[in-house]
């Protein structure tokens, strides 16, 4: 049950109702789950950590993941005995596999009282009162009004003085590129991008809570294009914008697509200073035929002169990619064009993953390649990115390197933070202030991490 409290101000009795969020998957459902908290706090929740003390668990969840509906309900088998002991808690499914199962959900977990899509969740509030009489519900539609619209706004400053360095911003969400293997058009919808000031607004609430770095995320970030001052804007202009902000150090953005990725943008990665010179930039696959049978609409050797370009303009970026082996189809000569590709890139960090059907894509009807044959490619191009991220972090060994600094570190008199190239880094140093930009020289390079000690100086 809410536990009640007596308020130090007046007296008065007040209900502190407990909210446990579990999160799954992309940066975009970190966002999802800080802004779902946000909008249940009107209704007089507060997060905790505690999951036996929660009055209500929202699993957040994502569907680009391998059998990830499979998974909820596992997680959702192994919230049973909790239901069972306390039936007053509430449990809801939020996101992208809530999307994708909707009322399926609420008939095989019967102890789910709310299914939410991820364009709904500004209507938490009004469902979590509908759960508590005691319905169950269930809200996966593409509303008609702009979710962000009708979200709380941000929480003021000396609200949360304790907040984290970085924060992410969605300016843009769904896609309209429809990938054969990939369901977020089905689970998020059409390509929508949220007006400038708006985002302006929201960045300039989360500087004033103490964030030096944002990362501005989208399905199809790079494609971003919204109202602005005197114009319709794309993403460079947004970012040139952004970095006018005081207070405000570092500019990311996640996740883009190469055809997206147009000449101003690519100028901004060489004379904007606070966007930092890390880029990810998904590709899949090598091969042009796997390429047109993927929908993606870009060929190998486009996206090799694109890089070309980038790094034209900002000769230390780092670059990231995603890569997905074994789609239906793939031969061993479509696969070495990956592998040749890699080579002539060369990834700084990149994830890799074996094709598994997505129900209701186009490429899940198709004939698979055999799981043994997927695995063995898998290893071997996991084996060559990950011996190019090696060598890309030992190359900062030696170097002064510019690091945000976060937390504490894992070890007593350490802090962690990252770099500008969005490495990891161990410092050993007790006294640097978090939310600082400090001067690292790096000692080591370890597995997934940096390891320095102060340089001179820091911001």
């Amino acid at each position: 049950m809410p536990t009640t409290g007596v308020s130090i101000m007046d007296g008065a009795k007040t209900t502190v109702k407990k909210l446990f969020i579990k999160t799954y998957g992309c940066q975009m459902n970190v966002y999802d789950s800080e802004r779902m908290a946000e909008a249940l706090g009107t209704d007089g929740y507060e997060l905790t950590e505690d999951i036996g003390a929660a009055d209500m668990i929202l699993l957040n969840t994502c569907h680009i993941r391998e059998k990830a509906a499979e998974k909820v309900y596992s997680e959702l088998g192994r919230l049973k005995p909790l239901k069972s002991a306390r039936p007053d808690l509430r449990i809801g499914v939020t996101g992208c596999v809530a999307q994708a199962e909707g009322t399926e959900i609420l008939a095989r977990a019967p102890i789910v009282d709310l299914v939410v899509g991820p364009q709904s969740y500004h209507r938490l509030p009004a469902m979590a009162r509908g759960v508590a009489a005691g319905a169950r519900l269930v809200d996966t539609e593409f509303p008609a009004e702009d979710k962000f619209d009708h979200l709380p706004s941000r929480p003021k400053p000396d609200q949360k003085p304790d907040r984290n360095p970085t924060a992410f911003l969605t300016v843009q969400e769904g896609c309209d590129k429809f990938c054969a293997f990939c369901v977020v058009p089905y689970t998020r919808g059409a390509e929508v991008s949220r007006p400038a000031a708006r985002i302006l607004s929201e960045a300039r609430d989360l500087v004033a809570r103490g964030v030096r770095e944002i990362t501005l995320l989208g399905q199809n970030v790079n494609a971003w294009h919204g109202e602005g001052e005197g114009s319709d804007w794309g993403l460079a202009r947004l970012i040139r914008d952004l970095a006018r902000l005081d207070g405000l150090a570092r500019i990311r953005y996640t996740t883009s697509h190469p055809n997206d990725m147009g000449d101003d943008l690519i100028a901004a990665h060489g004379d904007c200073e606070k966007l930092m010179p890390y880029l990810h930039l998904p590709v899949q696959s090598g091969s042009d035929r796997i390429l047109k049978a993927m929908n993606r609409k870009h060929t190998a050797q486009g996206y090799i002169r694109l890089i070309d370009r980038i790094r034209a303009a900002r000769p230390d970026i780092l670059i990231s990619g995603d890569f997905i082996v074994g789609f239906p189809g793939e031969t061993d000569a479509d696969f070495q064009a990956t592998m040749d590709l890699v080579r002539a890139v060369g990834y700084g960090q990149a994830y890799s993953f074996k094709y598994s059907p997505r129900p209701g894509t186009p490429a899940a009807e198709r004939a698979q390649v055999p799981a043994e044959v997927a695995d063995d490619r898998l290893q071997q191009l996991q084996a060559l990115l990950t011996q190019q991220q090696h060598e890309a972090q030992s190359a900062m060994v030696g170097k002064e390197v510019s690091v945000l600094i976060e937390k504490k570190g894992r070890q007593p008199g350490q802090m962690a933070g990252k770099s500008d190239h969005l490495h990891a880094v161990h410092i050993d140093a007790a006294d640097l202030p978090i939310g600082t930009v400090a001067k690292v020289r790096i000692t080591d390079s370890k597995p997934n991490s940096l390891a320095g000690t102060p340089a001179i100086g820091h911001s």
